[in-house]
């Protein structure tokens, strides 16, 4: 018999994380929520170093989720394809921006070549960045593939504006720190 259903779940803690009724007024204070959630994320040991969370035009929280694909044993639950689903979910479209803009997404670390195509379609505007590439793939066992050379200008073609480097120490830190201990689980 074939599968005809995907069941995907965010770890539990997550609800005590996150303040729905809070404005996370500013991109650092947008990209510490993400980095936080990576942090827990290894603290429980319920997936990856990622966090991402979409925002609504009020500074509010849409959708918020972590890296589950150990937990969840497939390849596309990163934390950014968590959150788009679950915030298109919420809204009930495939294209965020349809019906609120302008939508953010905040991610503790830059999207791999994967998450990047889903950017592309997920109807944001703007795109939040705590660690590069280049810093998970030193500080993880992570591949994080191959990304058009001028990838920024790609996003920026399709009216998504990049913001990278915020929070990107603390970023570091949760990578670091799995990468030292979790990561060879992994």
């Amino acid at each position: 018999m074939l599968h005809a259903q995907v069941h995907l779940t965010l770890p539990v803690w997550i609800h005590d994380a996150v303040d729905c009724d809070r404005a996370y007024t500013g991109d650092e204070a947008k990209v510490s929520l993400a980095v936080e959630l990576s942090r827990l994320n290894v603290e429980h040991g319920t997936g990856g170093p990622f966090g991402a969370v979409v925002f609504d035009p009020d500074d509010r929280v849409i959708a918020a989720a972590v890296n589950r694909v150990v937990p969840h044993a497939t390849s596309l639950a990163h934390a950014e394809n968590m959150a788009y689903m679950l915030a298109q979910q919420k809204l009930n479209t495939p294209r965020l921006n349809a019906l609120l803009a302008p939508i953010t997404l905040a991610t503790s670390s830059q999207p791999c070549c994967q998450c990047y195509g889903a950017t592309v379609w997920a109807g944001i505007d703007r795109l939040l960045i705590g660690a590069s590439a280049a810093d998970v793939e030193a500080l993880t066992p992570f591949d994080e593939g191959p990304l058009p050379a001028n990838w920024v200008g790609e996003l920026n073609k399709r009216g998504i504006e990049v913001v990278q480097g915020l929070q990107r120490d603390a970023a570091r830190a949760v990578l670091a720190h799995y990468g030292q201990n979790e990561g060879a689980r992994y």
